[in-house]
């Protein structure tokens, strides 16, 4: 596995938008905040059991990155870690790019996935954005109190 998706990890971990360790992923999972669900390839039967339950639970994708737990522990600060969950949908499509450009039959189909996803939300910004200015950019008028006397 390259250093730059590491990085890339480190980065995301640093930025508050990863959950680190398998509690604290599903939760996010189950709180539907979870883009992209990271394991480890040496993670134990039981944690890819885990890890396969809270991506379809929490509706993300699922990465088993080409590195073991020390690996991606020693990106994040940590001894190990065998599960991590990315809460940032453009960090975690730029993760899945730096693992696509290493490995493309394994992470392009969801490179393509996460791209897809960041332009329905980029349009789904746009169109409220736009409802927004129409409504006269949502703010309401000031309200008058009358004085006592």
């Amino acid at each position: 596995m390259s250093d730059a998706a590491l990085r890339m990890i480190g980065m995301a971990l640093r930025a508050g938008r990863l959950e680190v360790g398998d509690e604290a992923a599903g939760d996010a999972c189950r709180l539907k905040r979870c883009r992209l669900l990271l394991a480890a390839s040496d993670a134990g039967e039981a944690a890819q059991r885990r890890a396969a339950h809270f991506a379809e639970e929490g509706q993300c994708l699922l990465a088993e990155l080409p590195c073991s737990r020390a690996a991606l522990g020693a990106a994040l600060g940590r001894k190990s870690c065998a599960m991590a969950a990315v809460t940032d949908l453009g960090l975690a499509q730029a993760i899945v790019q730096k693992l696509a450009q290493e490995e493309p039959e394994k992470f392009g189909e969801m490179a393509q996935r996460l791209r897809l996803k960041a332009e329905r939300a980029a349009q789904r910004r746009e169109k409220t954005a736009q409802e927004r200015k129409q409504r006269g950019d949502g703010k309401r008028p000031p309200v008058r109190y009358k004085k006592k006397k």
